[in-house]
């Protein structure tokens, strides 16, 4: 009896010894943000259910020299996605929708469209709507100015055409979850804020999170978030006032409770929690895609993991689950320059270390840069792209003039575009936003207008006056 309990009591000093270097090792990652100086991050760590690690580093709040704690609220940006995808299938698993449903029969004001897009699509960022905050970007509106939910839906409403017919491609946008949310609302006959809050946060004993609708708002422990510009330090302006792709207000604490749901379920069940940890769908031609349920599915070092980031005036937020391991690991920072990749996946190695597999780096043939040849338009060419441009879904207009031998294009609420030819009736902006320009011809040879590409928004018509 007496062998038996030594055994039992070196054993577990063996347990304790492990688990105590694996939280300085954890620490250690984060010793650069122990500064008054210095925005920083919440790190977490479940496992098996229970909390391993929940501490913060940095400070919430520079001008005040408020350090950042497990109570600290961040906002998560798109992180949220997981949440506004399980209140989906919290409907789902009610019979209040099927996945297989057209969007049309909850928003019946959507364009002709929405008899195409299920909401399937919608959820697995197959759909083919344009990035509504691209077009708002195209719009001129920028974070100076508060964005709200209705403005987007109009902005979405007034789209003409879609990127792809629906299950096609997968390509990752806003709009999106921004849809789904809406088709809460209709379905439950409540704000997705107050809903989420009812049906999701409190019976999760999630009390200090919540879909944040309105951002002059006043949120009591909330930590400003920073950026850098030339190694100087500036706070990021959070003006979004719309929900479903972003706007989840939480805390380090609050996130332990989701993350420990997802083995010991407390709220939805076992096929719910499995798809969002695991399921994805296909596209038309039977090619699978990895996106999920909130969720990017992938791999890492041959574990299976769920996760996904999230970054919005300069907030940042990750979160990484590993389902055979029972393992969570989420990051919430007020700071843009942080990765909660990196950092995410440095825990992973130090709490996973036994069961990870590490790659060995293949010899990779070195990059050749191939010039590319300009080409240029002389003046009396580039004259005839000149004139004023409309974009009637947007209700914008651009101008197109040149100055010293540059195509430029220019609204008033946005920064000037200068445009460099790249193709014949092809040119290619330097702005992110409109970054790749096709002139339309008519029978006669004569531009009529344009169409405007840009990475999520696709041939998005401008016609000239």
């Amino acid at each position: 009896m007496k062998i038996r309990l030594v055994i039992i009591i070196v054993l577990l000093s063996i347990i304790c010894d492990i688990y105590s270097q694996q939280i300085n090792s954890i620490n250690k990652l984060f010793e650069e943000f122990n500064s008054i100086d210095s925005p920083g991050v919440v790190a977490v760590l479940v496992q098996n259910g229970e909390i391993k690690h929940l501490n913060g580093y940095g400070n919430a709040n520079l001008e005040y020299e408020i350090p950042i704690t497990s109570k600290t609220i961040f906002h998560i940006g798109s992180v949220s996605k997981q949440f506004t995808a399980f209140a989906i299938l919290l409907l789902e698993n009610q019979g209040k929708l099927s996945l297989d449903d057209f969007i049309g029969k909850y928003l019946n004001d959507l364009p002709k469209f929405k008899n195409k897009i299920k909401i399937r699509h919608l959820l697995h960022h197959t759909s083919g709507l344009r990035e509504l905050e691209k077009l708002q970007q195209i719009a001129g509106i920028t974070s100076a100015d508060q964005i709200e939910s209705s403005f987007l839906y109009k902005l979405i409403k007034n789209q003409n055409d879609l990127n792809f017919e629906p299950g096609e491609e997968l390509e990752y946008t806003n709009t999106n979850y921004f849809l789904l949310a809406k088709i809460v609302e209709y379905i439950s006959g409540e704000k997705f804020r107050d809903w989420t809050k009812e049906n999701i946060f409190l019976p999760l004993g999630m009390n200090n999170s919540q879909f944040y609708d309105d951002c002059s708002e006043i949120v009591k422990n909330r930590a400003y978030a920073y950026g850098d510009w030339d190694g100087e330090l500036y706070k990021g302006i959070l003006s979004y006032s719309y929900v479903g792709p972003t706007s989840v207000l939480t805390t380090g604490e609050d996130m332990c409770k989701w993350l420990i749901n997802f083995s010991e379920i407390q709220l939805g069940n076992e096929a719910i929690i499995k798809k969002m940890l695991s399921a994805t769908d296909t596209l038309n031609s039977g090619e699978h895609v990895d996106y999920g349920y909130g969720f990017g599915i992938s791999n890492y070092k041959g574990l299976n993991i769920a996760l996904h980031s999230g970054h919005d005036a300069n907030y940042r937020a990750g979160v990484i689950y590993f389902p055979e391991h029972k393992t969570g690991i989420a990051l919430l920072g007020n700071y843009y320059s942080i990765s909660p990749y990196k950092y995410g996946f440095d825990m992973a190695d130090i709490v996973l270390k036994d069961f990870i597999q590490e790659k060995k780096e293949e010899d990779l043939e070195p990059m050749k840069n191939e010039e590319v040849e300009n080409y240029l338009l002389p003046y009396s060419q580039l004259i005839e792209f000149e004139g004023n441009y409309v974009s009637e879904e947007l209700g914008v207009q651009y101008d197109l003039n040149i100055t010293n031998d540059t195509l430029r294009a220019s609204y008033w609420r946005n920064e000037e575009v200068l445009l460099t030819p790249a193709d014949e009736d092809h040119f290619e902006g330097n702005q992110y936003w409109f970054n790749n320009i096709r002139f339309i011809r008519d029978d006669n040879n004569i531009i009529i207008g344009f169409k405007l590409s840009s990475g999520n928004v696709r041939n998005l018509i401008f016609t000239k006056v």
